[in-house]
């Protein structure tokens, strides 16, 4: 069976039941990810999510550590999850008392919590090889992710859990909406709006201890940040912008879990992540309003307007035309000939560019309190901002031209 083979077996959900589990709680994972994510990027707290994320490493080890002790299996998914979650909580308290009690930044108390928490982290790993079984403990897995060998009751609970965060985004989604678009607006409203900054991190922090295994701490964060911001190129409605952010976690969670199933020992979390990034930087270039090929497209027809303008002007003065962007304009236009001779229509195009710039002329300096003048940008025509009779009016104030 060829890649290709494999790869759509996989996204078919036809490459076995755990691929299939692992699958769906994937794309269930980057919903959640990218609905409560779209949130935390408009409230501008995506920087506390990375704190929270790499503060859930020395849960995981702490929670390995227990079970063990009490003469359990240190990788069982649901004890290493309560307790990544426990610790990403006491992460996302310190941040918050830190910032509140002390006169340090929130930058400078996500900077400490996030090293702190990471360092402890890994000295309990550490610690954690030197144990009897340690080393097959596979806890490394949570740092970039991974479902090989993924049991199917951990394949359940991922799945679930992803239903559950995606059922909190939709069951939350106008409080957290009103806060993050307008907190204050939101508090005359009479929601609280710290309690319901306090569900949205929350919510993120149900996406990264459900992404751990799946993403890893590391990359989770991603699925918080990417989608929303690949959103933000497509649309301004704040709906639409959590819809749409949803919509790309989905697909990046789901594509990446089916390319990670037909690759073998290919790292879960870095695939998503990367066709994440791949879905924000086809954003990038091709969004209509937002995208660079359209900012490209949009400043080059600028730059034509504008050369042909000046050409236009220069034309009706009589003055010579030497730049070469501006000549081939009006060559292609069919206002000059190859020889830069002007055509017929050319005379009659420069005679309206030239009656134009003396009507704006002549308006801005009659009626320079005037607002819709303000709009001119020496592309725009006139009768494009003021009706016929205005621009009547400003005819009839223009010099007459003299008679031959």
């Amino acid at each position: 069976m060829t890649a290709l083979e494999h790869f759509l077996t996989a996204l078919t959900l036809q490459a076995g039941y755990n691929s299939a589990l692992v699958a769906v709680g994937a794309g269930l994972l980057g919903i959640a990810g990218g609905g409560a994510g779209a949130f935390v990027f408009l409230r501008k707290r995506a920087l506390v999510s990375d704190a929270v994320t790499h503060a859930t490493l020395p849960g995981v080890a702490i929670a390995f550590i227990v079970m063990v002790l009490l003469g359990g299996d240190g990788r069982w998914l649901p004890g290493l999850i309560l307790g990544s979650a426990a610790s990403a909580a006491i992460g996302l308290m310190a941040v918050e008392w830190i910032t509140a009690r002390t006169r340090l930044g929130e930058d400078a108390a996500i900077g400490a919590v996030l090293s702190v928490f990471f360092g402890l982290g890994i000295v309990l790993l550490t610690v954690i090889q030197t144990m009897e079984g340690g080393k097959q403990a596979g806890l490394d897995s949570f740092l970039l992710g991974s479902t090989a060998g993924m049991l199917i009751g951990e394949a359940v609970l991922i799945a679930a859990a992803g239903a559950v965060a995606v059922g909190l985004v939709v069951l939350l989604r106008r409080p957290m909406t009103m806060v993050a678009f307008d907190p204050d607006y939101a508090a005359t409203l009479g929601i609280d709006v710290r309690r319901t900054d306090l569900a949205m991190m929350g919510l993120a922090l149900i996406v990264t201890v459900i992404g751990l295994k799946v993403v890893g701490l590391i990359l989770v964060v991603a699925m918080l940040i990417i989608p929303p911001v690949a959103a933000r190129f497509w649309t301004d409605r704040v709906d639409r912008l959590i819809l749409i952010s949803a919509a790309i976690g989905g697909v990046s969670g789901y594509l990446g879990a089916a390319l990670s199933a037909a690759a073998a020992d290919m790292p879960t979390g870095p695939i998503i992540v990367l066709v994440a990034f791949a879905l924000f930087a086809v954003s990038l270039a091709f969004s209509p309003r937002r995208g660079v090929l359209a900012s490209a497209l949009r400043h080059r027809r600028f730059q034509h307007r504008v050369h042909l303008r000046q050409g236009l002007l220069a034309m009706a003065r009589g003055e010579a035309i030497y730049d070469r962007l501006t000549l081939a304009i009006l060559r292609r236009r069919g206002l000059i000939r190859g020889d830069g001779v002007i055509t017929q229509e050319g005379r009659g195009a420069a005679g309206r560019a030239q009656l134009d710039e003396t009507r704006w002329s002549t308006a801005r300096r009659l009626r320079a309190d005037d607002p819709v003048l303000e709009r001119y940008d020496g592309l725009t025509p006139i009768d494009e901002h003021l009706t016929s009779d205005q621009v009547a009016h400003l005819d009839s104030l223009l010099p007459k031209p003299e008679s031959t």
